[in-house]
Formats: structure tokens, sequence, C-alpha cells
């Protein structure tokens, strides 16, 4: 407050003092391991504890709103207070003044400073360059620094800061990209046109940029390469643009990906010239059949004729409906019988009889018909004929009209100077004799001297009344829709971004990423936290949680289902992976490591390991959980492959050390006794005494059942009279060690 400020003192208490530094109120702060704090405006601060920061009201004295965050460095707050940026070792955190993530950006190399440009634009520096970073995620470099510069204030692309030498430097830098983004990010569409028109922004970037937030018109007008501009309009569906460059370049395949978005807007036309330049004539055949083009249908069964292609010329004889072609056809290849039953089907009875017999002739029998009530096949007749689909009428939207008509107001009204209208054919056709009689004004326009005689309304002298009111007159009280627009013509709404972009771009959890679907950028995120490098056995769990993020919807048979994002708190995704169900698996993997199906067990405990990776929690505790699942099943894992390994061995001095290594592995307890038994019968057998005995005392120690400590009991009275080995093992039970997970050696701390 004006007259107040809070401080943390050493016993990490929240301490409110006036100007007098005279402590006024006590608050305990809502974490004990809160170790630092930022201003956050009247009433309020920020707190930082571990990885999280709070906002904390010092009226409620609670936090009303908490934010999972690296460890926070430094804070900064727009100019409106209404986003703040949390800076920490090598990430940017924006957040909304109610503490929600609107975006996160990571740096590999240390942030050093930032500041705010305005509201919307956050300037920051590292070890070499100037950065920026928006509200919706975008980021960029604006230029290259010699030596690191601590920002301290960024205004209209003016940087004042500091060197290392604590020299105040001012550092002017080119922010028409970061506007440029911002315009389009904030729909300022004529901000956006005056920075095309000033500004030169070009290159592929900028053009994969306006593709992903999906203007690819907008992309159109930067690119001259005719390949680029093809791909472009072929994007956004716009088939003139696209036509133009197919007539440029003339290539097989663009004019087949034309004729594939011509077809799906319903323009036929250009379909049509497509299929002839790439000289799809089955394509081509079908098209007139279904826009009812008979004439052209005929020319393309001459064309099948003239390139000797019997079975286009089948089918388009089929399209046509001419039975006589078609039987022709089949006499001409030799199908006697099919043409005897097509002309007998149809009523071609003398072409029936001479069929019939050339297959007498042949030694054939005539062909029964298949059924007694045969049905011709007639090709359907097309209700729209050689017209395209009727498409909605918008208008032109922000970018086409201005880019194209070059700015401006242009239009259909031209820009008239008023003063010059005593010119030329207006002559007196101007003027009013305001000092006439008012009999006078009794008409329309009239000509020369006679306005002050009364003949203004005088149809006869002027052609016929040519301009008399009565005839421009228009009954439209019956046409609906016949008031003014006020508004526009209707313009489709553009498409919104999806929430699992949201996911992808915001969150740093890679179960998010991945059940955005974006797979590549969550194996980073793996590889950055864990250092995973193959993530084969990560693929079905990939899978799975990316298939049941969302569910779908039918509203109704017709219509296609709808995916509905599952959504947990925030609008995160709910993964299907949590924490119960791992612990409810591995009850499960239990069983089978007491069952003894060891490799069973083994790819149970693998599938556990890999889940932990991709498991989503929520507080310290389900933290802690979650390492000690990793670390049973890591120990699990270790005991198992050992055992498997023992099982393949075939020297009795490497079983017993196999055996051994098992003993050593941090177990549960029942199956801790079944390790040191199986290796205190393997050493026993083996002549091992020493070694038997010692596995027979540590479980005793784990208190077995009566039978097993009867029978550990007299394996220590038969090796303690004769306490010797009949080899030596590589096994030292009194030196601590891990086992080696490659060569199953033991490894020694001493």
């Amino acid at each position: 407050a004006r007259q107040r400020f809070a401080v943390l003192d050493k016993n990490r208490q929240i301490l409110i003092k006036n100007l007098q530094n005279e402590v006024t109120k006590k608050c305990a702060p809502p974490h004990a391991s809160t170790d630092a704090m930022f201003a956050a405006g009247t009433g309020t601060i920020l707190l930082r504890s571990d990885e999280r920061i709070s906002l904390f009201d010092i009226a409620q004295r609670k936090a009303i709103a908490e934010l999972s965050t690296p460890v926070v460095k430094y804070v900064s707050w727009s100019p409106d207070m209404s986003r703040v940026a949390l800076l920490s070792k090598h990430g940017v955190v924006i957040a909304n003044k109610k503490l929600e993530q609107l975006c996160m950006v990571h740096e590999t190399i240390r942030i050093k400073s930032g500041a705010w440009d305005g509201n919307e634009l956050f300037v920051f520096s590292t070890l070499n360059h100037i950065k920026y970073c928006l509200a919706n995620g975008d980021a960029g470099i604006i230029r290259t620094l010699d030596e690191p510069l601590y920002i301290s204030h960024a205004q209209n692309g003016t940087i004042h800061g500091l060197d290392r030498e604590g020299k105040v430097r001012k550092v002017i830098v080119d922010v028409t990209e970061c506007q440029f983004k911002l315009c389009l990010y904030k729909k300022e569409f004529e901000r956006v046109i005056r920075i095309i028109k000033q500004a030169k922004l070009s290159g592929h970037a900028i053009i994969a940029y306006l593709q992903k937030k999906g203007f690819p018109q907008v992309a159109l007008h930067f690119v001259s390469d005719e390949q680029t501009r093809f791909n472009l309009a072929i994007e956004c569906g716009n088939i003139d643009v696209a036509l133009q460059a197919a007539h440029a370049l003339d290539s097989k395949e663009n004019w087949q990906r034309l004729g594939v978005e011509a077809l799906k807007q319903g323009n036929h036309q250009v379909v049509e010239m497509a299929y002839q330049r790439t000289k799809d004539f089955e394509k081509l055949s079908f098209l007139y059949l279904i826009t009812g083009n008979i004439e052209k249908l005929r020319k393309m069964l001459k064309i099948a004729e003239m390139r000797a292609d019997k079975m286009s010329r089948f089918h388009n004889a089929l399209y046509l409906g001419d039975v006589a072609d078609r039987v022709a056809l089949l006499q001409e290849v030799g199908q006697l019988p099919l043409a005897y039953m097509t002309a007998a089907t149809f009523g071609l009875t003398e072409a029936a009889e001479a069929i019939g017999a050339q297959l007498a002739a042949a030694g054939l029998p005539l062909p029964s018909p298949l059924s007694h009530a045969p049905r011709l096949l007639y090709p359907p007749l097309p209700i729209l004929r050689e017209a395209n689909w009727p498409l909605l009428t918008v208008s032109k939207g922000t970018f086409e009209r201005s880019l194209t008509e070059g700015g401006g107001d242009a239009g259909l009204d031209a820009a008239v100077d008023l003063d010059e209208a005593d010119a030329g054919g207006w002559d007196n056709d101007l003027d009013l004799d305001l000092n006439a009689d008012a009999a006078g004004f009794g008409g329309g326009i009239g000509g020369g001297d006679g306005v002050g005689d009364g003949d203004i309304g005088g149809g006869d002298d002027i052609g016929g009344g040519g301009w008399d009111t009565e005839d421009l007159d228009l009954d439209l009280s019956g046409v609906p829709g016949a008031a003014m627009p006020t508004s526009g013509y209707y313009v489709a709404p553009t498409a919104g971004q999806p929430t699992a972009a949201r996911w992808s771009r915001d969150s740093r959890l890679a179960a998010d990423h991945v059940a955005a679907g974006s797979f590549e950028t969550a194996m980073q995120l793996l590889q950055r936290q864990f250092g995973i490098i193959n993530f084969g056995p990560l693929r079905s769990l990939f899978l799975g949680i990316a298939s049941a993020s969302h569910c779908l919807a039918a509203p109704s048979s017709a219509a296609p289902p709808m995916p509905s994002p599952l959504l947990r708190a925030n609008n995160w995704p709910r993964v299907c992976i949590s924490l119960p169900a791992l612990i409810d698996r591995l009850k499960a993997t239990y069983t089978l490591v007491t069952t003894g199906k060891f490799q069973e067990a083994l790819e149970a405990f693998g599938d556990l390991m890999a889940a932990t990776a991709l498991t989503n929690v929520e507080s310290r505790q389900q933290i802690g959980e979650l390492k000690e699942l990793l670390r049973i099943c890591r120990e699990y894992v270790t005991g198992l492959r050992l055992e498997l390994a023992r099982k393949q061995s075939t020297e009795p001095k490497r079983i017993v050390e196999l055996a051994a290594y098992f003993t050593h592995c941090n177990l549960q307890p029942a199956h801790t006794m079944l390790s040191l038994r199986s290796a205190m019968t393997l050493a026993f057998k083996a002549k091992l005494m020493l070694s038997a005995a010692s596995f027979a005392r540590r479980l005793l120690e784990l208190n077995p059942k009566p039978e097993i400590a009867t029978q550990a009991r007299k394996v220590v009275q038969l090796c303690d009279s004769n306490p010797t080995d009949a080899f030596a093992l590589a096994y030292d039970e009194r030196n601590p060690f891990v086992v080696c997970n490659s060569r199953f050696v033991p490894l020694y701390r001493g």
C-alpha cells in the first residue's frame, strides 16, 4: 500500500511495516518452505516456495492462487498489472493477474533479465541474445548481443539496460516481427496490413508461422515462388490463385492436387480442366456423367475408340446407355455369350439372332437368361447439369480487400471535387432562384430560363419526362431484408485453435504433450527431464494416452462423430495413467513374483517403470510415492534379471554368485525370504558351507514360517561343524555394493 511495505524475516514470517519501520501485522506464509517474496500490486504479494509461486492476500491471510513453476528468480509485471512474467534460470512463464499460466518458454542458456514492452510483449535477454515472448506462446530472437545486457526498460523498440561494467546502454531494435505476430494474435487486421505494406517481411519462417496460425491467405502475399503460392492457395481453398499458379507450373502433380481441391468445392469446370491436363480419361468420363454433359461424354466414347481402349469404351457406352455399341464391343473382343445376353435382354432381336448364329457355327450353346424378369441398366439422370455447386456469397476479407485494392477505401465511390461542378455540362442546372414564387417548386428538374415561369415540372419539354419521380418509385415492401445493410456481408468465422494445441504449447508435462498428440515435443521433454533416449518401450503408452484423452460424441447417425477432450483441473487433459492405478498394478505384479512367473513379472515391472515417466502428480506427497514406486521397480527388475540369468547359466560357481547377488536386492520381505532360501539351498548343495550358513542366518532374522526356520537352523548346525567353502566366490556380503545390470557383477563402494 502507499504507507506500508512487507518484509520476509529470517523466521520466514511475513511482517507488514509502516514507514516508521514499525510492525503493524504478522502473517504466516501458506508454505513453510517459503524463501522469497515479490511485489504483486496493492494488498497482495508473490511468495516463492520450492517449485511453486503463490499469490498471497494480506487482508485474507491466505493464498488465493498458486502456480507450479521452476524456481523463480525475478518477477516482472506489465504496466497495467494484467500480466506477470516469472523468470527462472532457464525458463519464462507468462501468467495473468490471477496467476493462471498463459504460456511457458524454455531456454537452454541462462536467462539474465527481462522487461515488458507494453502489456502484450515481453522482452528478455540471455547470454548472447535479446528475445521476445507473447502471451500466446510465440517466441523468437530479436537480435544478438556482443556482451550480456541486463534489461531495465523496453518501449517501442528502444531497450535500456546495464552491461557488466555497470554502464547504462541504449539499444535500438527492430520489433516489426514481434508487432506483426502480436497484431495477428489480437486480430488487429488493419495494423497487420499496414505492417505488411511498410515492412519487408519475408522468408520461409514467416510463411511457416502464418500457415501454423491458420492464415495461409495472408502468407500468399509474401511469396513470389509459384510452387509456394500454389501450396498456400490449395491450403486456404483459393481456387483462382491456385489455377494461375498451376498454369505457370504446368506439372501433372499440381494439376492433380488442384483437381482434388476443386472437386471438394464443387467447381467442376476447374476439375474438368485439371483432368484434361493430366489426361485422366476415366475420371473425366465420370465427371461428365454426374454433371449430365452428354455431348462431351459422346466425345469421350470417340476418344476411347481412337485410343483403342476397350475398357474405357465399354464404360463410356455404359454411361451413355448405348446398348448397340456395347454389343458391338463385346463381339469385337470375342465375348459372344455376353454379347448375345446383352442384345437379347435389351430387345435387339436382329443382333441377338446374328450372334446366336455365330455361336451355333462355333458349336457353342446359347446362354440361358439369368433372370426371368431382367431389368434394363440405364444411367440415372442428373438433377444438376453443367453448373458449379452453389456457394455462400461472402465479402472479401480484410487482407484480400486491402491488399488487392492497394489499401485505403477505394471502391465504387469516386473522389469528387464539388468546386469544379460549375464547369462543363452542369452550367445553370445547379442554380436555383430562391426568390421565385413558391409555386415555381412544383416538379422535377427543369431547364433554361423557365424557372420563374413555373415550368419546372413540365415533362414534354425535357424529352418525355425521363426523370419523373413516378418512374423511379419501386414497390419493395414485399422483399424480405430490403432495408439498408448496416454491418456488411456475412463473413464465415475463422477456425479456432483446438484445445490440444494449448496443451502442447503451455504445459511442461510430457503426459500432456502426449495427450495432445505432440509426440515429438513429448520426447524432447522426456529426454531433457529424465535423459530418456530409447522411446520404443513407451510407444504403447503414447498411443494409449493420446487415444484416451478424447471421447467421441455422435450428434446424429448421419453426421461424423465429434471429438471432445476429457479434462482435469484448469482445462488440462485427463491422463489415463494415475498413481493409484500404478499401485494396483504393482500389487498384481507382486503376485507374479510370488508364483515364480519371473519373465512375466519382469515385463510388468518394466511397463510400470515406463509409466512413471508419464504419470502426473498433484502434491509433493505423491511425488515421493512415485519416486518410491520407481525405486521398487528398479530393485525388482535387477533381481529378476539376476534370477533369469541364473537359470540360464550352467557353471556352478556362477549360479551361486547370481543367487547371492539376488539376496541383496531390496525386495518385499516374503520375496527376500524366497531369495535367501534359494541361495542357501544352492550354496549347501555346492559344498559352500560358510556361505550357506550366512544365508541361513539372514533368513532366520526375517522370522520365516516354523518349518522353514527349522530347516535353516539345521543348515546352520551342519555348516558350523565344517565352516569351509569348496571354492571362492566373487562375493563379499560385508562390503556394500550395487549390481551392474550389464555384466551382472558387484560394484563395491570401497
